[in-house]
């Protein structure tokens, strides 16, 4: 998993897993889910990130080891 701010375009990505999008869905105006060939939830991403979110603070819980 990984998650990415790009402060230039004020935009948060957050990767589920690795892999070919096949599908980018609209949620709303400013949010887009990335989807494989078997529907599973690839990516996320937010635009105008800095007003939806609270990117300036990340908490990560429960990492396996």
């Amino acid at each position: 998993m990984k998650i990415s701010y790009f402060q230039d375009t004020d935009t948060l990505y957050i990767e589920f897993r690795a892999g070919d999008i096949t599908e980018s869905k609209d949620l709303d105006e400013n949010t887009i889910l990335d989807v494989d060939a078997k529907g599973n939830v690839c990516a996320i991403t937010f635009e105008h990130a800095s007003q939806r979110t609270d990117v300036s603070h990340l908490i990560v819980e429960g990492i396996a080891a």
